[in-house]
């Protein structure tokens, strides 16, 4: 089979990656419809990271952003992502992760891309579970790394047991663009071979460069979905160009399945918004060879700079970098993505500034070495620097702790209350009633959307204006006259 399809990224990984999910709904709608027409097997809008983001910066409601992308979007299904917790840094209570589940299903999602930090079998065992009581299809990541124990073999058996547990489809995940071409055409047959003949996916992003060229590679080896965004949200930190791995594709004697030409129109427009809201524009990146060592996300390297900067210290960004290897290799080489790379790196700058190697630990870290984040985490830890760090008066404070579990009725009471729908109640955990009733409130201001069209981004931005009271626009036979209190064409 020669045809090559894709899952669209540009709503969800696109622009985490490259606009920190700082894409409004008035900016998606536009161009929704089209997106859905155009043959892509899955498009990905959400997860549960900007859910906060979007109620406090944003003014955007979540849940009415989803139902108005499927009203849009009928003939594709609409896909999240989802990890072992909904939240970064914190552990959520189960109720509250299966009222999520229950209500993105509810709202319009039809599947669920699944990933755990650690590649832990139970941990997806017990999402897959959730997921599919609710009725949505279910896509475990492999999330790829580098280190000793990250080997083929560690890769096969993961894939054995991923492909045991009635899973859809399996994603080869390499959310730190860590992969390269050799070691592609090493890795994926691995993984085709040991997860009995499910589909599988693969997703890189492009920040050593490799990304598309990984993307090619493991099409020749057998696979045929592939994850991608539409410029101006790829390249740079984020997914390869869906332009740019399709060409490639055919050019090796492939079938795409997506209307590319139509595509066209949905990058002018996200470019459009680009220029208009100063945000980036993916480019492809230079080859880096030292992500591979530090293995510190992009979006990750960027805070470490702001916060040695507010501290005075922003010369010593390479000695953080450097003791984040160390730290990680302590910590049991955990994968670096969220919350272990924050975990790691947050604990690498706290050694670094103080001077002292775990002078001072952050609780999360302390939670990670008495096994709350997983006991292989706990366990795969330097024996040494574990003692330490639970040697701390802290430590033995939160020694007896555990997560709190309360039942759906005292959720209710704490969150909910008369006339509160389940999807308010989910909104104020993320963020707060007062921040809630501020998004309700921003709802009715809303801007039109006027950057797919330029003439009326142009009109917005003069009628804003106090020092023009006339103007006109030409092109060709066709003349637009606007004068303050009159119009004429």
């Amino acid at each position: 089979m020669n045809e090559v399809k894709f899952v669209d990224t540009t709503l969800r990984d696109g622009q985490a990656s490259l606009w920190a999910y700082g894409m409004r709904t008035d900016m998606i709608l536009p161009v929704a419809a089209t997106i859905d027409q155009v043959g892509f097997e899955a498009i990905e809008i959400f997860g549960s990271a900007p859910f906060k983001k979007c109620i406090r910066e944003l003014r955007d409601d979540p849940w009415e952003r989803i139902r108005l992308i499927r009203e849009r979007s009928p003939k594709t299904p609409l896909r999240v992502i989802r990890g072992r917790s909904m939240s970064a840094f914190y552990i959520t209570p189960q109720v509250i992760e299966d009222l999520w589940i229950e209500r993105l299903a509810a709202n319009g999602i039809s599947q669920a891309r699944i990933s755990d930090p650690s590649n832990t079998v139970a941990s997806w065992r017990w999402q897959v579970d959730k997921c599919r009581r609710a009725g949505l299809a279910t896509i475990v990541n492999l999330t790829y790394s580098v280190s000793p124990k990250h080997t083929d073999e560690y890769y096969a058996q993961r894939a054995r047991e991923a492909a045991g547990l009635g899973v859809d489809r399996i994603c080869v995940k390499d959310p730190g663009g860590l992969l390269t071409p050799e070691r592609t055409r090493t890795l994926v047959p691995v993984i085709l071979q040991n997860v009995n003949g499910l589909p599988v996916e693969f997703h890189t992003h492009c920040i050593t460069g490799l990304g598309p060229l990984c993307c090619i590679e493991a099409i020749k080896l057998g696979i045929r979905s592939v994850n991608t965004a539409i410029p101006p949200l790829a390249d740079g930190s984020s997914n390869p160009s869906l332009f740019n791995v399709a060409m490639n594709a055919r050019a090796l004697g492939f079938t795409t399945t997506v209307d590319e030409e139509a595509l066209k129109t949905v990058e002018k427009h996200f470019t459009s918004i680009a220029h208009r809201e100063g945000l980036p524009i993916g480019v492809p990146a230079a080859y880096d060879y030292y992500q591979y060592v530090h293995q510190v996300p992009g979006g990750m390297i960027s805070n470490l700079k702001h916060q040695l900067s507010k501290l005075g210290q922003e010369g010593r960004l390479t000695a953080v970098l450097e003791e984040t290897v160390r730290v990680r290799a302590e910590f049991g080489y955990p994968i670096m993505v969220t919350p272990y790379s924050q975990f790691v790196g947050t604990q690498a700058t706290m050694n670094v500034v103080l001077g002292e190697r775990y002078k001072a630990v952050s609780d999360q870290v302390i939670q990670y070495a008495l096994g709350l984040w997983g006991e292989e985490e706990s366990s795969s830890m330097d024996a040494n620097v574990r003692e330490k760090i639970l040697s701390s008066p802290r430590a033995k404070e939160l020694a007896g702790w555990q997560p709190p579990q309360p039942s759906l009725k005292e959720v209710r009471l704490m969150y909910g209350g008369p006339g509160v729908s389940d999807d308010d109640l989910l909104l104020r955990y993320f963020a707060g009633k007062d921040e809630v009733d501020a998004m309700r409130a921003a709802q009715a201001s809303k801007r039109p959307v006027s950057v797919g069209y330029p003439i009326l981004g142009l009109i917005e931005k003069l009628n804003n204006t106090t020092n023009c009271n006339y103007f006109q626009v030409q092109n060709g036979r066709l003349s637009l006259t606007l004068q303050r209190g009159h119009s004429r064409a």
